[in-house]
């Protein structure tokens, strides 16, 4: 991890009852990165200011762009080019780019997936079509083990402490891929366009677990990579667990120490 750009010594003085003890500890980076675009012909244009950890940034800006609805296909991505403080995605003709559409003005935080929006009718996003009913099916059995196999894969995580992690599973419960980020939605994100950059999407057979709690935007991210089953660790809020009954997702929540709680689409998960 000494050369890992999501990592950085600190110097910390721990105590410990009457102990004091000098140490240097590793911290979560956490810099900002404009996400620009440039359509096919024409200027640049600055989309977004998000608070991010380094590392997977071409992944972080195409997949905001997708579950943002900006973009719905690996085609429609000519190129991205990566600098430390901004990213450039080139975009194929005919990908408009609408003034009315989803936009932020403002740096999100990395506790952020929703800041800068004008309208709350602009919190959602379009969904790129329906789930399949029943699938995949999930054993009840596989889902306690989930959360361990994430954190075994969390390298900044255990150097850190301190950084959250998206994991895209089978329905066996196998890890195939796995992004951290300090910020939530932008773990997912990353998650998201690699996926897309793969052309992996739909990821209709898999389930996303997630490191903290289960809100809207996370919801809406996994909906739009059209994955029918989220978990979380933490508790979903009310508006996640709305949207994913609307939208016919498995929702589960509380997934730690042998147990997890559904809170919506039971029918996937099997025993």
């Amino acid at each position: 991890m000494t050369n890992d750009p999501r990592s950085r010594p600190a110097p910390a003085i721990l105590r410990r009852g009457d102990e004091t003890i000098t140490r240097e500890d590793r911290l979560a980076v956490e810099e900002p990165l404009e996400i620009r675009v440039r359509p096919f012909g024409g200027d640049e244009r600055r989309l977004s200011m998000t608070m991010r950890t380094p590392g997977d940034d071409e992944d972080l800006a195409v997949g905001f762009l997708f579950t943002e609805g900006i973009i719905q296909r690996r085609a429609q991505v000519v190129g991205v080019a990566c600098e430390a403080t901004h990213v450039v995605v080139d975009l194929a003709p005919g990908v408009q780019l609408s003034e009315s559409g989803p936009q932020r003005s403002f740096v999100m935080t990395s506790a952020c997936g929703v800041c800068g929006r004008s309208s709350l009718e602009g919190l959602r996003a379009e969904l790129p079509g329906p789930l399949i009913a029943g699938r995949p099916r999930v054993a009840a059995t596989t889902v306690p083990g989930l959360p361990a196999a994430l954190l075994r894969a969390q390298a900044t995580f255990a150097a850190t402490g301190g950084i959250h992690a998206a994991g895209l599973f089978d329905a066996r419960g196998e890890l195939g891929l796995l992004r951290e980020d300090v910020g939530r939605h932008n773990a997912v994100d990353k998650l998201v366009g690699a996926l897309l950059l793969a052309e992996r999407l739909p990821a209709l057979d898999s389930l996303l677990l997630v490191s903290g709690r289960a809100s809207f935007e996370l919801v809406q991210k996994a909906l739009m990579a059209q994955i029918p089953v989220l978990a979380a660790v933490g508790a979903p809020s009310t508006l996640a667990v709305e949207m994913a009954e609307e939208a016919g997702m498995t929702l589960l929540g509380f997934v730690r120490e042998g147990r997890f709680t559904i809170y919506g689409g039971a029918g996937r998960i099997a025993g």
